[in-house]
């Protein structure tokens, strides 16, 4: 009998490997052509990639470059010498050092709106998602409705508010739209119905925690990886906000770096060393969002409420 259970055994279990036949799928022997539609996705992706790369990478070999070697020259790649150190220190001493003040205002509009923003978006979320009380439906579908709206559509409103509240060409005219985002709001609330589960807040409120420790340890804990991707998208959205600046910013050295490349870039007609500057300029206030999305990017998974409640 115990023969016969080993052998039986012995022909169930299949052997070890990692091919494609031990899944059950057809093995792709060597030589055979790819299926069209893998072959038609593989091109679409390759070319994708390149679309979105391609600027990038004509905005770095431009950088390199003088600004007679422009127009000289091929702009697909580097020419020799390469003038980028040059660009750099023209670009930090242009007109008294002003886009260094440029940069410092986009961090401060970036850094802080966007993680007041984060913090506000989470609570709102965490409320609608997990609280019950009047009106929470009406709220829901009120952000859900103010998340298709575009900013731009906003931004003359906002602009008009603001002229009468006294806040033009102040730091607070572009603070204090960027605290509320309802399409970061919506993207909290998604996250903590999908993260933090019901049973898990039951539970704590029987231990007589009270909301607010809830909200803050519990949900604070589980929605952390949906509030590191609400704070990039906000930290963007922010940094790259033109507009609303170029409506209530009068003042360059209030300007964010975005706006005064703009201003720059109105000035190549009059003095052609100016789209040196807008180039390496781009350059420049693109990398620190390259080095935030690098480091925080570890932070993006979730899961971290796999396992917090047995099904």
């Amino acid at each position: 009998m115990t023969l016969q259970i080993q052998r039986r055994r012995s022909t169930t279990v299949p052997p070890s490997g990692t091919g494609r036949g031990d899944l059950g799928l057809p093995k792709r022997r060597r030589g055979e052509s790819r299926p069209l539609p893998v072959v038609i996705g593989m091109v679409i992706i390759v070319v994708l990639t390149i679309y979105i790369l391609f600027p990038i990478y004509w905005t770095i070999v431009a950088s390199t470059k003088a600004t007679n070697q422009l127009a000289s020259t091929n702009g697909a790649w580097f020419s020799l010498p390469l003038h980028l150190l040059g660009n750099l220190q023209s670009l930090f001493s242009a007109n008294g050092g002003i886009f260094v003040r440029w940069m410092l205002n986009s961090v401060l509009y970036a850094g802080v709106g966007g993680l007041a923003c984060t913090l506000i978006s989470g609570a709102a979320g965490y409320a609608l998602a997990r609280l019950r009380f009047r009106g929470s439906g009406v709220a829901s579908g009120a952000i859900l409705l103010g998340a298709m709206l575009p900013e731009t559509v906003m931004a003359f409103p906002q602009f008009l508010v603001l002229t009468r509240l006294g806040l033009v060409n102040t730091y607070w005219a572009i603070l204090l739209p960027s605290l509320i985002s309802p399409f970061a709001v919506f993207l909290a609330r998604m996250f903590a119905i999908q993260s933090i589960p019901m049973e898990l807040i039951e539970a704590a409120r029987m231990d007589r925690a009270g909301e607010f420790r809830i909200a803050t340890t519990i949900g604070g804990t589980l929605m952390a990886p949906g509030l590191v991707a609400i704070l990039l998208i906000q930290i963007v959205a922010i940094w790259n906000n033109f507009f609303l600046p170029l409506l209530v910013l009068n003042s360059a050295n209030k300007l964010p770096a975005t706006v005064g490349l703009y201003l720059w870039n109105g000035k190549i007609t009059q003095n052609p060393e100016y789209q040196t500057l807008v180039l390496v300029g781009s350059l420049v206030s693109a990398i620190p969002l390259m080095v935030l999305f690098l480091v925080l990017q570890r932070y993006w998974r979730s899961g971290l409420a796999t396992g917090a409640v047995k099904g």
